[in-house]
C-alpha cells in the first residue's frame, strides 16, 4: 500500500505541489516563497516531493542521501524547524485529501491509511529535525570560527602603529583569543601604539568593558600605548552608567581620529601635498 501511495504521489505530483505551495504561502511568515525565484521554488519543491516519496518506497537506498542533500539546501535557505514541520504536514494533508477525493481512501480503509501516514510522517519529522540541527550546529561553529579569525587580527597600518578591528559579540573565549593575538602582534610588528576599534561591537556590557580594559592594560605591560576607537555615543553612555574606568587609555569616536592621534604620539602627522 505504501508503494501504491508513492506511485500516486508521483503521478499527481504537479497537482499536489501546486496545492502544497499555496498552503505554504498562505500559512507561513517565512520569506522563501516571497523572495526566491520561481525556478528555484519549483526545483526545491520537487526535491522535497521526491524526498517524501523516497521515504514511502521500501528498500529505498537513496533516502539518506536525499535527506542530507535536502537538509543542506534548506539550511542555506534559512528554513526554520517550524517551517519544515509545516511543509511536511501540509504535504501529507494534501495527499490524504486527494486520496479521499479519488476514493482511494474509503470508510473501510481509513484506519489503515491513518496508520500508514503516521508511520510515514513521524520518521520524516524526526529525521529532518535531527539533520537540520546537525547542519545548523556545524554552520554556527564554522561562522564563529571565521568571525574569530577575521576579527581578532592586529593589522599594521603605519610604522609603529597597528589596529585591531573587533566585530561581533565578545565572550570570554573570544576575549582570550583577542588578548593572545594582540600581544603577539604588538611584539611581531614592534607597535608603539595600538588602536582597538570597537565600531563593530554591537553591545558593550560590564563583561565586554572588562575585557577591553584588560586588553589595554596588557598592551601597556609590553611597552605600547593603547587607544580605544569607534566609541559611539550610546556605548559611551553605557560605559559611564556602568562606571567603567577609562582613564588609563585614550578614546576617540572614530578610527580616523584615532589614527591622527596615534601619528601625533609617534611624532608624525598627515600633511596635504600641494601640486607643483
Amino acid at each position: 500500500m505504501k508503494n501504491q501511495m508513492a506511485i500516486f504521489i508521483r503521478d499527481n505530483q504537479d497537482e499536489i505541489l501546486g496545492k502544497w505551495q499555496e498552503l505554504m504561502k498562505n500559512d507561513s511568515e517565512e520569506l522563501f516563497f516571497q523572495v526566491i525565484s520561481q525556478a528555484v521554488i519549483v526545483k526545491t519543491s520537487r526535491e522535497f516531493s521526491e524526498l517524501m516519496i523516497s521515504n514511502l518506497v521500501e528498500n529505498e537506498n537513496n533516502y539518506e542521501y536525499r535527506l542530507n542533500e535536502f537538509t543542506n539546501k534548506v539550511v542555506r535557505f534559512g528554513w526554520s524547524i517550524l517551517f519544515i514541520m509545516k511543509a511536511i504536514n501540509h504535504f501529507a494533508n494534501v495527499v490524504f485529501e486527494m486520496l479521499e477525493e479519488k476514493e482511494i481512501i474509503t470508510e473501510q480503509n481509513t484506519k489503515e491509511y491513518i496508520s500508514i501516514f503516521s508511520n510515514w510522517i513521524t520518521p520524516m519529522r524526526n529525521g529532518i529535525v535531527e539533520k537540520h540541527e546537525e547542519k545548523w550546529e556545524l554552520t554556527f561553529k564554522l561562522q564563529k570560527n571565521v568571525l574569530q579569525e577575521l576579527s581578532a587580527s592586529l593589522i599594521p597600518v603605519f610604522d609603529k602603529i597597528s589596529v585591531m578591528p573587533l566585530v561581533g559579540s565578545i565572550d570570554t573565549e573570544r576575549a582570550k583569543l583577542i588578548m593572545e593575538n594582540l600581544l603577539e602582534g604588538v611584539v611581531k610588528h614592534r607597535a608603539e601604539v595600538v588602536l582597538l576599534d570597537i565600531t563593530g561591537v554591537p553591545v558593550v556590557d560590564t563583561m565586554v568593558a572588562h575585557h577591553i580594559i584588560q586588553a589595554a592594560d596588557a598592551v601597556r605591560l609590553v611597552g605600547a600605548k593603547c587607544m580605544v576607537v569607534g566609541i559611539r555615543p550610546e556605548i559611551a553612555h553605557t560605559m559611564v552608567d556602568l562606571g567603567v574606568d577609562i582613564k588609563g587609555f585614550t578614546t576617540t569616536s572614530t578610527l580616523q581620529r584615532g589614527v591622527e592621534q596615534a601619528l601625533a604620539l609617534t611624532n608624525r602627522k598627515i600633511v596635504e601635498v600641494k601640486e607643483v
